[in-house]
């Protein structure tokens, strides 16, 4: 009877008290598939994690490469450009357009050889821009002519400026310049100081 209840003891520890070798590896396969599920996932995100670090990185470099490019660019020359001035070209029609406007003084009359253009007083020249204000004519000058003494004020009332029709009271000779206007007309043969002619209403009319 002993025997029998110990045989009864160990029947009910085999099946109770000592765990199933079949349900163990039941047990421990879900286990060790689970543990293989979570190391994988773990796997996938650190590899995911590494390649999120790797693409960061990269565009990091491409960002300093392409900053480094920009800085690196030769810079442009910064000598300020010469622009050409536009009167530089035109020196030479601004000299004339200077000298308008000018006025001789003291006004000369002159002969021939006298040079004509803004008469100064250390410049001594023939003025050749005479205006009568009284007629209201330019005068007119001829070199190496000087007027016939039968001149009078009706032949020039009546024959300026026609330069054929004065001729008729032209004579020739040499040195001489021959002025006239409307209302009057001077021989001269020596450079002459214009108010020293007080008849004459003749004024530089400006160069």
């Amino acid at each position: 009877m002993a025997k029998d209840l110990d045989e009864l003891l160990d029947e009910v520890e085999s099946k109770f008290c000592r765990p199933d070798p079949l349900r163990l590896g039941m047990v421990e396969r879900p286990r060790g598939c689970v543990g293989g599920i979570l190391s994988n996932d773990r796997n996938q995100a650190e590899a995911k994690e590494n390649l999120r670090s790797t693409e960061t990185f990269a565009k990091e470099d491409d960002l300093d490469s392409l900053i480094s490019e920009i800085f690196e660019e030769p810079n442009f020359d910064k000598k300020p450009f010469k622009l050409k001035s536009k009167s530089s070209g035109n020196t030479s029609v601004r000299a004339p357009i200077q000298g308008l406007g000018k006025s001789c003084s003291p006004v000369y009359l002159g002969g021939s050889t006298a040079p004509c253009g803004i008469g100064t007083n250390t410049s001594q020249r023939a003025c050749d821009h005479l205006r009568c204000v009284a007629c209201d004519f330019w005068v007119v000058s001829y070199d190496d002519f000087m007027w016939d003494k039968s001149c009078d004020y009706l032949f020039f009332r009546n024959n300026m400026p026609e330069f054929h029709k004065l001729r008729t009271k032209l004579v020739k000779k040499k040195g001489t310049r021959a002025y006239a206007c409307q209302c009057s007309w001077r021989t001269i043969e020596e450079l002459t100081d214009l108010q020293s002619e007080h008849q004459l209403r003749w004024v530089c009319g400006k160069h």
